[in-house]
């Protein structure tokens, strides 16, 4: 759970090259004292050991998180050339999480207790979820992110690579199955396939809520892959192509429609040209049929001899 009363503030510190021109200077004056006394060489040692023990070094984009005897005693974020009490221990996560395309595993590395404050890319993979229609789909998310507050990052959470990782699955479930993989031609109602970009708002603002917790910035959250589980793919596929044709041949069913009405509409104001109501139908039936079929039509000669 989070610890609420945890506020991250920046350690105690001193400029590095500050206290190297004082220690040089109590250097010079201990080895004077040492050439009265030998002792004094005994004292020059340990101060030595432990002055060097409050050195640091921070690159951009790096920060340390520190502990005096198990209690926070504040974090540094900033490059630089520090030196900090020698008895603070910094903290960090033991294991760091190694990202692969089939999952994660924990790997234990060494990174000197540092906490990158770089973008990291997170790609956990395919996942077989069911959209709101129940449908399997197979889908993949890539999502940016960094470590916007460490101290949050290293007290709140045992190890936030992980943290991130297992979140990222659970709202990619979360979002999926409130969205249909298609929606209907003309429908104005959300997909996967046809509303890529609010499904990737839904998703960053969903990963984001989960990571609070962890001093996680969620940059960016986009789908990678989307299609149909292998078993209703084939199945699947058939449907849209149905789909397809139903809404082709409605379209050209209704121009063609349009079309005769036009037609009708002409011949009816040109004074000229009479045709009875039998004449009329047939005129209708032999246009519906040459502009709806999918051939080219045959021209047929009428001579008007009977048979």
């Amino acid at each position: 759970m989070e610890n609420k009363d945890l506020k991250e503030f920046e350690v105690n510190h001193f400029s590095g090259f500050g206290v190297i021109v004082g220690f040089l200077l109590i250097s010079v004056i201990l080895i004077f004292l040492t050439m009265i006394n030998l002792l004094w060489f005994f004292l020059i040692i340990p101060l030595f050991i432990v002055t060097l023990m409050g050195f640091k070094i921070l690159k951009p984009q790096e920060a340390m998180v520190f502990t005096f005897f198990g209690k926070y005693a504040g974090s540094l974020k900033k490059e630089g050339f520090y030196w900090i009490n020698p008895f603070l221990i910094s903290a960090s996560a033991d294991n760091r999480t190694i990202f692969e395309e089939t999952g994660y595993c924990n790997k234990p590395i060494v990174f000197n207790h540092k906490i990158s404050l770089k973008a990291i890319t997170l790609q956990n993979g395919k996942q077989k979820v069911n959209d709101k229609s129940g449908n399997p789909i197979e889908i993949g998310i890539v999502v940016i992110w960094k470590v916007e507050n460490p101290t949050k990052a290293i007290f709140n959470v045992d190890n936030y690579y992980q943290y991130v990782s297992i979140q990222s699955d659970s709202a990619l479930r979360n979002i999926v199955r409130l969205y249909p993989y298609d929606a209907p031609i003309g429908s104005n109602q959300d997909s996967l396939r046809g509303s890529s970009t609010t499904i990737s708002d839904k998703l960053e603002e969903e990963i984001q809520q989960k990571v609070e917790i962890a001093g996680i910035k969620i940059l960016e959250a986009k789908i990678t892959h989307l299609a149909y589980a292998p078993e209703i793919a084939a199945a699947m596929l058939q449907r849209q192509q149905a789909e397809a044709i139903v809404d082709a041949r409605k379209m050209i069913v209704e121009g063609a429609v349009s079309i005769v009405e036009m037609a009708l509409d002409k011949i009816t104001k040109n004074q000229e040209i009479k045709f009875s109501d039998e004449n009329k139908a047939k005129m209708v039936s032999n246009l519906l049929v040459v502009l709806c079929s999918n051939k080219d039509p045959q021209a047929v000669v009428n001579t008007g001899i009977e048979s």
